[in-house]
């Protein structure tokens, strides 16, 4: 029976299967390479009903479907410069978070929150006078829950004009020390989760099977995606026109990748692959490229798919300064033959099985960096090779204290996967940075706190919640401090964790 894929296959499922690094050092990537880590707003901050902030679309979505919510999170509202302090310790150069829109303009429009623009401007101002390059996502899944219910949220292009309002506040109060603005996060599974599948805020979808209350799930996700890309390049003719020459900085935009691989080699199988490369990556790189939708999605989709009007395709062409990949997993590809039934939505308009080589478990992801390697090259080589920021990558544990202290699996995860971007740059991929997801452990939009992906252990316990460095967060460290190569073999994990214990 085909796999019918779900987001929570897309980002629980694992395999075990790869090839580790062959050993290198922070000195062999360019000199102005950025390597920082990252967290968002919703599943950092905390603070959620302090200070003149209003519910998004993901606390009325955690605490309405969820056990767990973000309501306290990691309380960075409060506890922000201790962890500047953890990223100076660390040697990031580079920090990667957003910017929460319901605590900036509670209501999405109207009046600023003066102590939410404080709280960004001061920690800011901690990251830069610390030497570490603020890289600031403008909506990362938290749209204000008042504009969902006044007028459907990204179902509607009057959220155009609201999130170009919004991004304004953002260039004017903190693009003096901000250079790298991405303005959507994940935009293909922010489309995927919260319209096809329902997982994820606003929790909308009508495929059989699937426990919705409203949506569509043949129409939502493509009527969504294109909202985003016009609200980007709003935002991008924005940033151009008002502050680029008085601030230097650029706009990007992000998606995530999946890494495939044809299931055999037969013509139908390498066939689908591409139709999966179009579905996944050529939805929005395309626009944003080339000014309109792959063919092949024009096709299959048909009226569904919104059509870009002349002025429009000139303003979402060239609007992304950069592109922010999102990376974790790999996927055998075959071709699928259509489904009958009469609930076309976006895995049955894409018309491939996705084949993950194993089930979800703490032991982390699969180990296989061809996958980062082979997205990288594909977007060089397809659309035009440019600038790349890998804004993700990871690999999640088990929120167990001894296990996940001593976390050498994530160890040789970023190891293998920072050594396939250094392999990409070698081959003339313009990747220019890299980030750890995530600095510390977090509230996970799908696991909550049960399965952890930070570098430091966060005690949730703990009324302080305590941050501890895992071994993860010593090797990170030693490799941008220039103190190691790699390491790499059951010798360099077993010196790395003596250390460990010792200066534990």
């Amino acid at each position: 029976m085909d796999l019918v894929l779900s987001l929570t296959t897309i980002f629980l499922v694992l395999v075990c299967s790869g090839k580790y690094s062959n050993g290198y050092s922070r000195n062999d990537f360019p000199k102005d390479f950025a390597f920082g880590s990252a967290i968002s707003a919703y599943q950092w901050e905390g603070a959620a009903n302090e200070d003149g902030r209003k519910p998004s679309i993901w606390d009325t979505f955690a605490h309405t479907l969820r056990t767990e919510n973000g309501d306290t999170a990691c309380d960075g509202y409060h506890k922000y410069k201790e962890d500047v302090k953890l990223m100076v310790e660390t040697g990031l150069n580079a920090f990667r978070f957003s910017i929460s829109w319901s605590r900036l303009i509670p209501n999405g429009r109207g009046p600023i929150n003066p102590k939410g623009v404080q709280f960004y401007k001061n920690f800011i101002n901690e990251l830069v006078i610390n030497g570490i390059e603020p890289h600031v996502t403008l909506f990362h899944y938290d749209l204000p829950q008042s504009l969902e219910d006044e007028y459907g949220g990204w179902r509607s292009r009057r959220i155009i004009k609201d999130f170009t309002g919004y991004v304004d506040v953002c260039f004017k109060e903190f693009g003096n020390k901000v250079k790298f603005w991405n303005t959507i996060n994940e935009a293909n599974i922010f489309t995927i989760g919260g319209y096809n599948d329902g997982l994820t805020a606003p929790g909308r979808c009508s495929s059989p099977g699937q426990n919705c209350s409203s949506g569509n799930s043949s129409t939502e996700p493509y009527l969504v995606a294109h909202n985003l890309l016009l609200a980007h390049a709003s935002a991008s003719t924005l940033y151009r026109k008002k502050y680029k020459d008085m601030q230097g900085g650029s706009v990007g935009y992000s998606l995530f990748a999946i890494g495939f691989n044809p299931s055999t080699n037969s013509k139908d199988d390498k066939i689908a692959i591409q139709r999966a490369r179009d579905f996944w990556l050529g939805w929005m790189l395309k626009p944003l490229t080339f000014g309109d939708y792959p063919d092949s999605m024009k096709r299959t989709v048909g009226s569904r798919l919104p059509v870009f009007t002349e002025e429009e395709s000139e303003l979402v062409k060239g609007s992304a300064d950069f592109i922010g990949i999102i990376q974790y997993l790999s996927a055998k590809v075959s071709n699928k033959k259509p489904s009958p039934s009469g609930h076309p939505d976006f895995y049955s308009d894409m018309g491939v099985s996705m084949t993950f080589l194993g089930n979800f478990s703490s032991f982390g992801y699969a180990v296989a960096p061809w996958a980062m390697e082979g997205v990288l090259d594909y977007i060089k080589q397809s659309y035009g090779n440019p600038p790349l920021y890998i804004l993700e990558n990871g690999t999640p544990t088990e929120g167990d204290l001894q296990m996940d202290l001593k976390d050498t699996r994530r160890i040789e995860f970023l190891d293998a996967y920072m050594g396939a971007v250094l392999n990409a740059v070698r081959n003339g991929s313009n990747t220019r940075g890299y980030f750890v997801w995530s600095f510390m452990d977090l509230f996970e939009i799908l696991s909550g706190y049960n399965y952890t992906f930070g570098m430091y252990y966060v005690n949730f316990s703990d009324p302080q919640l305590k941050r501890s460095p895992k071994l993860s967060a010593r090797w990170y460290s030693a490799f941008l401090k220039g103190n190691n190569t790699s390491f790499l073999g059951s010798q360099g994990i077993t010196q790395l964790q003596n250390n460990f214990s010792s200066s534990s």
